[in-house]
């Protein structure tokens, strides 16, 4: 056949005009052709010549990118414009097809108008990056003239009778609509933009978000299309192969996503609810939730309807596949009936959908569409749910800085409490907005769902439909049990992280008296409570898994029996098919739906906690303390520009230093006036220094609550003030008025640099930080860290001592530029002389030359001659005030009182003390800490460097393979854990159910498909089945058969429930098997670890091993594992099988696979790394809150909020910009993934409908093949997903299995306990012979050749400067540290032969830091229970602790919070007292257990050791000297050995030793 535009059919001429031009339908078409070849002509000079380099690279850097009004309208037009230019396409090759002879005008415009819409679109993307409007002239021509090229087309069609009835006059109409409202965009960008026919174009910049560079998150600024199929976020994903994805990377949020955006929202309509007429009532957060976030979640909703109506495109086009394909294998095609219009044949609309190869598109098209605005609703709503999340942890952070304080002193609210709001709550809300579209959509698509079956299978489909929705009550309750039971394991899982954090925090009293054991015992047994929980999660969970998989083989089970007993036949392929993908797209809703109830029940009890914080009390509205306060006009006037909110440049507080403050606030009634002290102006006229002594907690309170402590002892207040000239206005301006620097007792530092913690934001003065550093003696400290002082002291300072946080806490006081400094008790770690140090050249002398006004609070009364205001308090109150002259005239005795605990005054250290006493034992334990650290970090790097050599030389292959790589060794490590038989069993069972799986549908192919179909039309147009045998001399045959086919199937259906019921218990059952094995033997390693891998390893390090790393092994992998196996089975059996049925999609599939293979290998590489970017972007946000709760009163004292505040926002941003770059990766995969499945499906129905015709499959098979396609494009994403997600948790097994390899204590001895006497040790007689100790076999002895003998009963005092090895040597007498030569004998016995439990349980210690556990005093006193009542009550009247016993609510068994936090420091000690008391051991070592302890406290424990101890051997390390003035023997220490050895008086004697020198510095 030639080709020829009009055609050259006999007896017609397509060229003949005589009834006029526009009669010639030939013509009319030649006419549609002009604006598309106009379009062409004009457009393709421009966008290769004019962008030329610039339109072949699609990355346009994106701060020129604009979007025009109707932007989205316009690509949404054009795409529809393109379908229906395939369609009529399509239309004119059918048509073209029933003619004699070629006529190109029937297909031709079609496809010049689907090249043209195409450049169309190209050239408006291209002028709309570049900001040129006046280019856009020339579309707005090519639409006028093709809506009225296309309109005379229809009026033609018109005037000669065609209608609706043919298929051209509805394409022909529809795109005159298009063309219309694509020429209306274009006017409205004229009307708007006004780039031509008006005088002033209107100019217009890109949004402020592309004019900054740092915004990287392009999804609300990029075109349609890059939205769609998130194209924008190729460079990143591709780009992580070669280099791992930084922070810098994926830059800044966008301003409307931004944290601060999002809590002005919500805040908004949070305080909208607020009502002046009922002022009580609580403002509902989901309301506020829904006026802040309601339009992108009812957008998203739209989105998901449409998917999910989409979705039912699927079954009703593989109905429609295989019934055409049976019909025209019976040879019942229906007869085509020709008509004709000018001269040529028009196709009938109802023509279409009889064609298998348009509804095979149709199918594609359909899933592409569905798959697009399935991902575009995900990605919606998880934009929102970041946002709220955003939102909250800014409120809930805004709500903390105004918490008041005696929420969090009086346990209202503990810090656990304010960090699960943080981590949990605000996470709940955030998956329950995610998987919020689906609770309206799901009812839509079982309503849909249930009337499609219906209108395929009758009655009997209502049925099986009924089983499902039947057990939808069972599923809610399985999901309801799900949700208690989720609740309590974490409640266990609480209480065992807690107990876990006990122990590390008290491992070394726990190792000191052998009660490791026991505190062991009771993390197993509330990990028994845990495990009994989570075997209840995993029972309910597999059921959940059994009901999802299992329902719809039983739905299609019952249904296929009823209609064979209804219809005495079995359905044909197209409508058993069409059913089955139905009952698949059914149990969906199914499945999400105990989800779905599961976190809404989690959301509401979140919103109940959420308001019932954000109601709780606040302080008094100090506005003058947030930098929030209105600023005066006056000012204002003075300083332009100074009310913008946040200045990131400086902080908000510098700014408003100027400012007149308001008045503080009133006092509230249970603040105690005689607690606050006032110092009057006048008062700065005397002589002023000022000092405070007393009851740290008093301090603690802040501006709130100051009375509210009980202290028993008698504490005292001294005022050291400054006397100050009146200065020049910019001094006044650099020092605030009301400025304070404040440094707590209880040290508190931030997770950052030593400098960030001693500038504290303030700017960084060389000098001034020099002399800060100088006068607290940091300098050495600061040079042992690796990184000096830009070393991170992270974990809340852990891994600095005790002494070294308290002088980085007092040097960040001293440094400020303020007024006021209070110091509360800056002294209690420190020793004599680094504390007189302080005093000197800290407080005494820089804050003298700096003429600041200092609050001191102090147990050491040497430094009361250095006060000039004095104020003793008691009980919360103040007892005396007053100069120390003023309190020796008035009040004698409380005088002579501090005279006998002071002994004598002060005296200036002498000046030929060796430089060498600074180096203290901490900083040995830091250089220790850090030696070995960096020694294991070597070896680490040496091991990965081993690895990486093995691998490949070629760097770039290196990280690729390396970074590509799934964890293959680390799974096998976590299956073996679970136990060999429980892996067997999986995997054969999951194998074989889904051979079962398989052999049900393949059947029901087989019986569906046994007879011939003839099909003929049915009088109403409809199609009969008339069943013939395939052999027609035994016509009885097909009807014997069937009740065999049907036996089989419910067998086989009947194996696979079961077998699916098997599957989901073992996979659950493995995990938890492999859960319970990891974490029983991680526990026993570290509890039974030396003492030294506590020094070296992070406590923060190691509790994330049983808290995050355990319950990603508890909870998460299981049901990971699960999902990767039963997805990556079910996408592999559906290729079997599609393959099998048609041997043309093995052609498709090489291509598809290799796609697929890239897809995953990019997107695994760049989701670690998000992932990974996630994580680590959350801890510090998470650290943040609990540093902000713990520092609240330094925050405020300092006033910091405004900064803090601003920290907390760059943080969230930060985390949200990692978790949306993750969704947003995650739907990269997904839509091409989608995509994937959806050319899957093509291809299959393609190579079915091409193989039919070719005689191969029969229609049951191809409906097979559709339907097993269909299930590709569910389940191939979540073969990468999983595999992703699968890799991640694998690094928690990983990380585990780390610590798995420290090396235990030697717990045995060569002694057996049996063979050590029961009374031992019974004299306490102590003989050192020749000690030489060490902390590591790497490192240096810390005690050379020592050689020592104590009596029994003997006290004994060891002294020495810091870093002497005072505390290695009672560490030694525990065996706790390596003793590598020399001995200590005990009684006759040899320590190092005994069993360290035997060793450490007959010796008592009382350590320098107090430590006591949650629970009971009983417990804390006699953890064994081996003791009676009296004996403890003994103990505490020994301790004089027994009247306040007495008087707590249960007495023994009075509560004690963690830590001890209940009581105060020195009640502790005393509680730690009478614990060795209760220990009848003949021998007591007591290692600086005074340090912490005011005099008064001290005096009682001496007292106590000299009557209740008289008969035991008590080994004191001194902190203060003169506490062992009175000891029987004394040893001096130095750098490891003894330096002087006697009687204290002998030593005292020798005026030029060093007792001496020690004895006059303490006094």
């Amino acid at each position: 056949m030639g080709l020829s535009f009009c055609g050259n059919d006999e007896n017609v001429s397509g060229y003949n005009v005589d009834d006029g031009m526009l009669n010639n339908g030939c013509f009319v078409d030649a006419l549609n052709l002009v604006p598309h070849v106009f379009l062409l002509f004009i457009t393709f000079p421009i966008l290769f010549i004019g962008w030329g380099s610039q339109s072949s690279k699609v990355q346009i850097h994106h701060n020129t990118w604009l979007h025009f009004p109707g932007h989205n309208l316009r690509w949404i037009l054009t795409f529809l414009l393109l379908f229906v230019h395939v369609c009529e396409f399509a239309e004119g090759l059918v048509s073209n097809k029933m003619m004699d002879t070629n006529h190109l005008h029937l297909f031709m415009p079609a496809f010049m108008g689907f090249v043209a819409a195409t450049t169309s679109v190209v050239y408006y993307h291209n002028i709309e990056t570049s900001n040129f409007p006046k280019l856009l002239l020339v579309l707005f021509i090519y639409w006028v003239l093709a809506f009225i090229t296309k309109s005379i087309k229809l009026w033609k069609f018109a005037e000669f009778h065609v209608g609706p009835q043919q298929l051209r006059f509805c394409i022909t109409a529809l795109l005159v609509i298009l063309y219309g409202l694509l020429m209306a965009v274009e006017v409205n960008v004229i009307r708007i933009r006004k780039y031509v026919f008006f005088a002033n174009p209107q100019k217009v910049k890109p949004p402020e978000d592309l004019q900054d560079l740092g915004v990287r998150f392009l999804q609300p600024f990029v075109n349609l299309l890059s939205k769609a199929t998130y194209w924008w976020m190729n460079p990143l994903i591709m780009g992580a192969h070669k280099r791992p994805i930084e922070l810098k990377k994926i830059g800044k949020l966008p301003i409307a996503m931004r944290a601060l955006t999002n809590y002005l929202r919500l805040k908004d309509a949070y305080e909208d609810q607020k009502s002046a007429e009922n002022p009580d009532r609580a403002p509902s957060i989901w309301r506020s939730m829904y006026r802040a976030f309601g339009r992108p979640i009812l957008l998203s909703s739209t989105f998901r309807y449409l998917a999910d109506l989409l979705g039912f495109a699927g079954p009703l086009c593989i109905s429609g596949i295989v019934r055409n394909l049976m019909l025209e294998e019976g040879g019942a095609a229906p007869a085509k009936i020709r008509e004709t219009y000018f001269d040529v044949h028009f196709m009938l609309s109802t023509e279409l959908l009889q064609n298998t190869s348009v509804l095979a598109v149709l199918l594609f098209l359909a899933l592409v569409l569905q798959r697009t605005f399935l991902q575009a609703s995900y990605y919606v709503t998880i934009e929102t749910g970041i946002n709220v999340r955003g939102a909250l942890l800014a409120m809930i952070y805004n709500k903390i800085l105004h918490l008041s304080t005696s929420n969090m002193s009086m346990g209202e609210m503990t810090l656990g409490q304010i960090n699960n709001l943080v981590a949990i709550e605000t996470n709940q809300l955030m998956w329950f907005l995610f998987l919020c579209p689906n609770l309206w959509a799901m009812p839509v698509q079982i309503v849909m769902g249930v009337i499609l079956l219906y209108y395929l299978l009758g009655w009997s489909a209502m049925i099986g439909a009924s089983v499902i929705v039947l057990l939808a009550p069972v599923q809610y309750l399985i999901a309801t049990k799900l949700a208690d039971t989720q609740k309590s394991t974490l409640e266990h899982s609480t209480d065992r992280l807690k107990k876990t954090t006990e122990i590390l925090k008290g491992i070394k009293l726990l190792k000191l008296y052998a009660w490791e054991n026991i505190f062991c015992g009771s993390v197993e047994e509330t990990r028994g409570k845990e495990l009994k929980s989570l075997k209840t999660f995993a029972f309910y969970t597999s059921m959940s898994i059994f009901m999802n998989t299992a329902i719809p083989i039983a739905a299609v089970l019952v249904t296929f029996v009823v209609h064979h007993f209804i219809n005495k036949t079995c359905p044909s392929p197209s409508e058993a098919f069409a059913a089955l993908a139905l009952f698949n797209i059914l149990v969906t809703p199914l499945f999400l739906l105990s989800t779905v109830v599961r976190f809404a029940v989690k959301a509401l009890v979140s919103v109940q906690k959420l308001g019932e914080f954000l109601q709780s009390d606040e302080i008094g509205d100090d506005s003058w303390r947030n930098g929030e306060m209105p600023v005066p006009s006056e000012g204002a006037k003075k300083h332009p520009g100074v009310t913008k909110a946040i200045n990131r440049k400086q902080p908000l507080r510098y700014q408003m230093d100027n400012y007149e403050q308001p008045s503080r606030r009133q006092m509230r009634p249970s603040e105690t006036e005689d607690v606050a002290v006032k110092v009057r102006r006048s008062f700065q006229l005397l002589k002023r220094k000022l000092l405070n002594r007393g009851c740290s907690e008093a301090e603690e309170e802040g501006h709130d609550h100051l009375g509210r402590y009980h202290v028993v002892f008698i504490p005292v207040v001294l005022f050291l003030t400054v006397t100050r000239p009146p200065l020049p206005s910019h001094h006044e301006r650099s020092k605030n008025r009301y400025s304070v620097a404040y440094a707590t007792q209880k040290s508190w530092l931030l997770n950052a640099t030593v400098e960030d913690n001693i500038t504290f934001g303030s700017p960084f003065n060389k000098q001034r930080y020099k002399a800060v550093i100088d006068a607290c003696s940091l300098q050495l400290d600061i040079d042992l860290l690796p990184f000096g002082d830009q070393t991170e002291i992270g974990e809340r300072g852990i891994n600095l001592s005790g002494g070294q946080r308290q002088r980085i806490c007092v040097a960040r006081a001293l440094y400020q530029n303020t007024n006021i400094v209070f110091l509360d008790d800056p002294f209690s770690a420190l020793d004599i002389h680094l504390s007189d140090h302080l005093m000197q050249e800290g407080i005494l002398k820089f804050l003298q030359d700096d003429k600041r006004t200092v609050v001191l609070v102090t147990h050491k009364l040497q430094y009361l001659i250095h006060a000039d205001w004095i104020i003793a308090m008691k009980g919360g109150s103040v007892l005396r005030e007053g100069t120390l002259k003023d309190i020796q005239t008035h009040d004698v005795e409380l005088y002579d009182h501090w005279k006998t605990l002071m002994n004598r005054q002060d005296q200036e250290l002498e000046k030929d003390i060796e430089q060498d006493s600074q180096t203290t034992m901490e900083r040995k334990t830091l250089r220790r800490a850090f030696y070995s650290r960096e020694a294991k970090n070597q070896v680490d790097d040496e091991d990965e460097e081993e690895e990486e050599e093995e691998e490949d030389d070629d760097n770039f292959s290196m990280t690729t393979s390396r970074r590509s790589k799934v964890p293959w060794k680390v799974c096998w490590c976590y299956m073996s854990s679970g136990g060999l038989f429980m892996v067997f069993l999986m995997v054969s069972s999951k194998l074989l159910k889904h051979s079962v799986i398989v052999a049900i549908d393949y059947w029901l192919a087989i019986w569906t498909s046994k007879s011939n179909q003839s099909v003929v039309e049915g009088p109403n147009g409809t199609c009969q089945v008339q069943v013939l045998s395939r052999n027609a001399t035994f016509p009885g045959s097909s009807d014997s058969e069937d009740p065999i086919h049907l036996t089989v199937f419910i067998v086989l259906c009947a194996a696979g429930i079961t077998l699916c019921l098997i599957t989901s218990l073992t996979v659950e059952f493995l995990g938890l098997s492999a859960a319970s094995n990891l974490h029983d033997n991680l526990l026993n390693k570290i509890i039974h670890a030396p003492l030294r891998f506590f020094d070296i390893t992070p406590l923060g390090q190691i509790l994330n091993r049983f808290s995050a790393d355990t319950n990603i092994i508890d909870q998460h992998i299981p049901p990971t594992l699960e999902s990767l196996t039963r997805s990556t089975l079910l996408c592999l059996s559906a290729i079997g099988v599609i393959s099998s049925i048609t041997r043309y999609f093995l052609i498709a599939l090489v291509p598809l696979a290799v796609a697929f293979y890239f897809i995953q290998k990019y997107f695994r590489v760049a989701s670690k790394d998000l992932q990974d970017l996630d994580d680590s972007t959350q801890l510090p946000l998470l650290c943040h809150f609990s540093e902000t709760a713990e520092g609240l009163t330094t925050i405020r004292a300092f006033r910091h909020e405004a900064r803090f505040k601003q920290r907390m926002l760059e943080l969230t941003d930060t985390n949200n910009t990692a978790y949306l770059f993750l969704s947003a990766a995650n739907r990269w995969l997904e839509v091409r993934t989608d995509y994937l499945g959806a050319v899957i499906v093509l291809a299959a129905a393609g190579a079915s409908i091409w193989g039919s015709r070719c005689g191969q499959p029969s229609g049951g098979l191809v409906g097979l093949a559709l339907t097993y396609a269909l299930t590709v494009t569910n389940y191939l994403n979540w073969v990468v997903r999983n595999l992703a997600d699968l890799e991640v948790q694998m690094a928690a097994v990983k990380k585990v299995n780390s610590f798995l390899g420290t090396e235990s204590e030697n717990y045995e001895g060569s002694m057996d306990s049996s063979q050590v006497p029961e009374n031992w040790p019974h004299d306490g007689e102590i003989k050192i012979q020749d000690l030489c100790v060490r902390y590591d076999p790497m490192l240096k002895p810390v005690l050379k050749h020592v050689n020592a003998y104590v009596q029994p009963g003997q006290k004994v005092g060891i002294c020495g400067r810091t870093g002497s090895g005072k505390s290695s040597l009672s560490l030694a007498f525990f065996n706790m540290v390596d003793i590598f030569e020399g001995k200590i004998v005990i009684d006759g016995i040899d320590i190092c032969k005994l069993p360290l439990q035997t060793l450490r349980s007959r010796l008592s210690i009382i350590l320098q830091d107090p430590v006591l556990f949650s629970g009971s005093i009983r417990f804390n006193l006699d953890p064994e229970q081996t003791c009676n009542d009296e004996r403890l009550w003994e103990a505490l009247e020994i301790a004089q602790l027994k009247n306040m016993v007495k008087a707590l609510p249960g007495g023994l068994d009075a509560v004690v919070t963690e830590g001890g936090e209940n009581f105060s420091v020195g009640q502790r000690q005393l509680f730690c007292l009478a614990r060795a008391f209760v220990r009848k051991s003949s021998i007591l070592i007591m290692d600086e257990a005074t340090a912490s302890i005011d005099m008064a406290t001290e005096n009682i424990l001496q007292k106590v050791v000299m009557t209740a101890f008289a008969d035991r051997t008590v080994v004191t390390i001194a902190h203060r000297v003169h506490t062992i003035l009175t000891a029987d023997l004394v040893i001096v220490m130095k750098r490891g050995n003894i330096l002087e050895y006697d009687k204290p008086e002998t030593l005292l004697e020798q005026e030029d030793g060093m007792f001496a020198s020690f004895v006059k510095a303490d006094m």
